[in-house]
């Protein structure tokens, strides 16, 4: 009990002394109001408020260009690495707002227009805790904004020291961060001015269960969105199969996954309809197998033409020497006997993949003219058994015509 009368104690003497200076402000403005006019004294809170809010930000930015130019930036870095960013700002426009305060009150006293200490003193002196409250909800939000700044650059270190740490996974990290840091911030305030937060909660669940049966597809698509993040079977700029869709990954959000097709097309995808389809990333290991069927006629040497296909491939820029290009004999078609090329790309992308495509076809091409290996063209052997005759299918369409 003891130590609670000194806190009140203590809180009592400060807002007098807040009472005192706010009457001793008063005071000296309305000295100021009588001996020099209203106009005058206007004239010099209007230049105070410019001086405050103009002057006094452009004069700290100027000593600022000049101790880095002194100095060095050195010391001005470390010490930024320690300051939040967000204390920094909130202290500046903390202060530029009490100055803006003080100026219009100080108006409002010039021109006699409200008695700022008769306002404020029966809220000072009653037993009234609404000031104390905002000063500590006051204190809360900037607490607040400063441990979200501190967050994110912690996650910024964080993502720069981790190769796997994705642009994903720290947005998301620090989106859950931010919540809770403005939850927790968001029911102390509550706390402060008394309200049942039990109700509220209460509440809450049964609006989420109703919002949960009218967007079900919308929640799945969230919790899919964060499985993807963090399982990350895909990132930015993979060229990746979902599905019937095909293209390079542009965005992963946490209701949907867009994808750019080869055409030129975006492709918008919820995240719970990718998540219950087979993913495809031609790009995750570095090096895609690429296959190309060519035939042979049936009188020609396969070996020769497996040799002569192989140094083709192997003379090509886009393939690469391990795994080496090989050629297998793939089946009987009806018209030749069908070799399977196989060979590798790295960093694979669909321009390379054509690429090196295109270049497989020319070289296989010349050397297949080189060697005298004909590629035949589809054809078909007609014969007759027993005696049977076989009508001619050209003659048979021009009698048909003539008819």
């Amino acid at each position: 009990m003891q130590g609670t009368d000194t806190t009140t104690e203590a809180a009592d003497r400060s807002t007098q002394s807040l009472l005192d200076f706010v009457q001793a402000l008063q005071e000296s403005l309305e000295a100021l109001a009588a001996s020099e006019g209203q106009l005058v004294a206007t004239a010099i809170l209007l230049g105070v408020l410019v001086f405050s809010v103009v002057v006094v930000p452009a004069l700290l930015a100027r000593l600022r260009t000049l101790a880095v130019s002194q100095l060095g930036s050195g010391w001005l870095t470390r010490l930024a690495a320690y300051t939040p960013t967000s204390f920094r700002g909130v202290l500046l426009r903390t202060a530029q707002l009490a100055v803006l305060l003080l100026v219009v009150l100080s108006f409002l006293v010039v021109w006699d227009l409200v008695d700022v200490a008769g306002t404020l003193r029966p809220y000072v002196e009653s037993d009234d805790p609404t000031l104390l409250r905002t000063l500590q909800t006051a204190l809360l939000v900037t607490v607040a904004f400063v441990l979200s700044d501190q967050l994110q650059r912690t996650i910024d270190r964080l993502s720069l020291a981790l190769d796997d740490f994705t642009e994903h996974q720290e947005e998301i990290l620090l989106r859950l961060g931010q919540v809770t840091i403005f939850v927790t911030a968001g029911a102390s305030i509550l706390a402060i001015w008394g309200i049942n937060i039990g109700g509220l909660l209460v509440g809450a669940g049964f609006l989420g269960i109703v919002v949960g049966f009218a967007a079900r597809q919308t929640l799945g698509s969230l919790i899919a969105g964060f499985v993807l993040m963090f399982s990350r079977p895909f990132t930015i700029g993979d060229w990746v199969v979902v599905g019937d869709e095909e293209g390079i990954v542009t965005d992963i959000t946490i209701f949907n996954t867009r994808l750019e097709n080869f055409d030129g097309e975006f492709v918008v995808m919820p995240n719970d309809l990718v998540s219950e389809q087979a993913i495809t990333n031609r790009s995750q290991k570095g090096l895609l197998r690429l296959t190309l069927d060519v035939g042979i006629d049936y009188d020609a040497d396969v070996d020769t033409a497996m040799e002569t296909a192989e140094d083709a491939m192997a003379r090509v820029d886009d393939i690469i020497d391990s795994p080496p290009p090989q050629v297998v004999p793939k089946s009987f078609g009806d018209s030749a006997i069908v070799l399977e090329l196989r060979f590798w790309i790295d960093h694979p992308t669909p321009p390379r993949k054509w690429r090196a495509i295109s270049a497989v076809v020319r070289e296989i091409k010349t050397a297949f003219d080189r060697e005298d290996i004909a590629i035949p063209f589809p054809q078909r052997t007609l014969e007759t058994r027993g005696d049977g005759a076989v009508d001619d299918p050209v003659r048979s369409v021009s009698a048909d015509a003539e008819d």
